[in-house]
């Protein structure tokens, strides 16, 4: 079972990497990114096509009628739509979201750009947020791709992640360790 996981990955990861550069070569990777993210949305938004797309017994045909009608709908630049047309008749279909995902990734990764995750207990304004993504752009000398995320859970405070660097400045992460202090007494 793990060697098949490994086996997707890496998988995934080499046909990601062909887009980026098939997408390079075509002066389009703008487009074809922006196309990848609508496509990862409605992955994510629609369970029915979610299902249609990892259904390894759905006919080829099908699979090929479906892409063309969403590529027409959505306006899909026609690389992606002869990729992922490539994926149904390699039958690696069912791994369009690991592959648009690591596509995303390394374009994110050749503009030179760090991953960061903030948490907060309330909810930042967009320009908070351009603010402390200028502010984490300058401190760390790299373009920042900011994922941000709203939890009230939190109660108060802030958790920022920089790749594996984690800083946890929360209420509830503070009134944890008292509650570990207390139980350790």
């Amino acid at each position: 079972m793990s060697k098949n996981k490994g086996f997707s990955n890496t998988s995934a990861q080499r046909y990601s990497l062909a887009l980026y550069e098939l997408s390079s070569e075509s002066n389009s990777l703008d487009n074809i990114e922006q196309n990848s993210l609508a496509i990862l949305n409605l992955i994510n938004s629609s369970s029915d096509f979610n299902s249609f797309i990892k259904d390894p017994t759905e006919n080829q045909t099908n699979l090929i009628a479906v892409i063309n009608k969403i590529c027409e709908n959505f306006k899909i630049d026609d690389l992606l739509k002869n990729f992922m047309t490539f994926l149904i008749k390699k039958r690696r279909f069912f791994y369009l979201e690991k592959i648009l995902k690591s596509f995303i990734e390394t374009c994110s990764n050749k503009r030179g750009e760090v991953k960061a995750e903030i948490q907060s207990a309330k909810e930042l304004s967009s320009d908070e947020i351009k603010k402390i993504t200028e502010e984490l752009t300058q401190n760390f000398s790299s373009k920042m791709k900011l994922n941000y995320k709203h939890d009230k859970s939190l109660i108060g405070g802030l958790i920022v992640k920089i790749g594996s660097t984690m800083v946890d400045t929360s209420i509830k992460n503070k009134l944890q360790q008292i509650e570990n202090r207390m139980i350790e007494a």
